[in-house]
């Protein structure tokens, strides 16, 4: 038997024997309560990868931070057990983590139904243990091996400066040099090389000519042949936008009165080198347009990938009959959930530029002769646009106002505004004063009365309390968000609980497939909420409350077509922001 034992099969032997002592049974206690606390649902339905790659990041952290208390307790000299109750010990622990484990993965598909019957969705009839077991160990394992790498490089330079700098300062250093090694290749190797080449994927995706995107024959689109700007130009997103949206025979069709075709401009990334060259150019196709001629002038400042979302200004269109001009510029490549973590500043300098230029010339009209000037954008577009007006500029020749949706959990007048909402109104859906400057909505409108009297700014917010993008937090990784609270949305699931960092860490992976949702919940907002917010924020006449309804079908049928007849990567991209 011993000598069966002296080989490979031998070291093997050993290796399962002691495998239990050498487990830190803190970290894996946590590890697990980490892993089981990451199967419980929270803003938007995970496949199976998804939640294995969560998985294995939870238990990632909860090891670590057990790890670290068991380091702690070891540096402190505390009493220890010895290996045989150890091992007892963690065997024990093993044995419950496992129970507690299976029981949380039994419940696993449950809890993902709890949020997708909230959207309306089929239920799952598994949420395949197994298959996220494994992705997770995957997960964990690779996580386990960089943080054992760097726990050798930072021993070995402890190790090399002992001789000359007390223990403990050694180790300090030690920990400091790996620390700032491993952060530089990070940041400055792979994630910046991650995102030179997402950015040159998204910019080669960004050149490509659709075929359903043919060049506009309209003078009232830019890339057309009276425009000033070259079609191929343009971007992808911004073809799109000018192909799209509907015509002036379109609108009169739908409402049954007579019509204006729509001005759409657009100037895409190499339309022009500089924020500032690229806004002269949009000013020069607004003026040849005749845009500061219509009744309306929206200043747009798209997503991340430069896209404009269909919905917001098809639904403004239609309502004023298509006298309506819209501009918007390009400011990016990548998607708005990336931009929004490595660069949210990104963008500011483009938008604020579009709307000096434009602003500047709007108030050398006369005031009964131009349009009636608005700012809109989703996601990153509505972060970016908050920063482009400043209100003390404005006092004397203010804006008609604004409508933003799905704002970032980044916005400046957001987050000022939530925090210092009226006592009793829910955080996911804020009161602000009288409601005469600035209003929230949702699925169900504002609760705000429609008719209550507005000041001379009208700026409203349309978030669903089940969009990530704007209520990931943070500070939830020690403590809950207050959109948690009681009474919570709708379309939020009521199983969600917030667990200390966890809860942190699913909202991020949430953020990322925000896109994903069906119409009207996560991070695609619905055209029939669009109508509602512009009809606030402008206040067509003539719409009656069975036209609206009928406007809000047609344009709910023809969002869900256009999305049919996407591809994935289309759509997620979009939708994505």
């Amino acid at each position: 038997m011993i000598q069966a034992r002296t080989g490979i099969d031998g070291r093997i032997y050993l290796g399962l024997r002691r495998f239990p002592g050498q487990l830190s049974g803190v970290g894996l206690l946590l590890g697990t309560l980490f892993f089981a606390a990451s199967l419980t649902p929270t803003l938007v339905p995970r496949t199976y990868v998804m939640q294995g790659l969560l998985a294995g990041i939870s238990f990632a952290a909860g090891y670590g931070l057990g790890v670290l208390w068991r380091w702690l307790w070891a540096y402190m000299e505390l009493p220890e057990p010895g290996d045989r109750m150890l091992r007892a010990v963690n065997m024990a622990l093993l044995s419950a983590c496992l129970v507690v484990a299976a029981l949380f993965l039994w419940r696993a598909a449950e809890w993902q139904n709890s949020i997708r019957s909230v959207m309306n969705l089929e239920p799952v009839d598994s949420a395949h243990p197994f298959k996220v077991c494994l992705i997770a160990i995957l997960a964990f394992a690779l996580l386990l091996a960089l943080a054992r790498l760097f726990g050798h490089v930072s021993a070995r330079v402890s190790s090399s400066t002992r001789r000359y700098l007390p223990r403990r300062v050694a180790n300090v250093l030690g920990i400091a040099v790996a620390a700032t090694l491993f952060w530089s290749l990070a940041s400055g190797v792979f994630f910046r090389g991650a995102l030179y080449l997402l950015d040159s994927s998204y910019r080669q995706r960004d050149a490509l000519i659709e075929p359903t995107s043919p060049r506009p024959h309209s003078p009232l689109r830019s890339g057309a042949e009276a425009s000033f700007l070259d079609w191929k130009e343009l971007g992808r997103a911004g073809r799109e936008f000018l192909a799209s949206g509907p015509t002036a025979a379109d609108i009169a069709a739908m409402t049954g009165r007579d019509a204006m075709e729509p001005i759409r401009v657009y100037v895409g990334m190499r339309s022009a080198e500089t924020p500032e060259e690229r806004a002269r150019l949009a000013l020069r196709e607004l003026v040849r347009t005749g845009a500061f001629d219509r009744s309306i002038l929206v200043v747009i400042t798209p997503t991340g990938t430069g896209w404009v979302d269909p919905a917001a200004m098809d639904a403004l269109e239609y309502l004023h009959h298509g006298d309506v001009a819209s501009v918007a510029v390009q400011y990016s490549y990548l998607s708005s959930p990336l931009s929004l973590i490595v660069q949210p500043e990104y963008g500011g300098d483009v938008a604020r530029a579009l709307f000096t230029e434009v602003y500047e010339y709007w108030t050398q009209l006369p005031k009964d002769e131009r349009p009636r000037l608005y700012l809109h954008g989703l996601s990153l577009g509505s972060y970016n646009s908050e920063r482009s007006a400043q209100l003390f500029e404005m006092i004397a020749d203010p804006i008609q106002g604004a409508l933003w949706s799905g704002p970032t959990f980044r916005n400046g007048l957001w987050n000022a505004i939530t925090m210092n909402r009226n006592e009793g109104s829910p955080a996911w859906l804020p009161e602000f004063h009288d409601g005469s400057l600035i209003r929230y909505m949702n699925q169900h409108g504002s609760p705000v009365p429609d008719d209550a009297p507005w000041g001379p700014i009208r700026v409203v917010y349309l978030q669903y309390a089940s969009d990530p993008v704007t209520f990931f937090d943070p500070m939830g990784f020690y403590r809950p968000p207050a959109w948690m609270a009681a009474p919570r949305g709708h379309d939020v699931s009521p199983e969600l609980r917030w667990y200390p960092v966890v809860t942190m860490l699913q909202l991020a992976l949430d953020m990322l497939l925000a896109g994903t949702t069906p119409i009207g919940y996560g991070h695609v907002y619905a055209p029939e909420h669009y109508v509602r917010g512009w009809m606030l924020v402008t206040q067509p006449e003539g719409w009656t409350e069975e036209a609206v309804d009928g406007l809000s079908r047609h344009l709910s049928e023809a969002m869900t077509e256009a999305i049919s007849h996407e591809d994935e990567e289309t759509a997620y991209a979009n939708r994505g922001g």
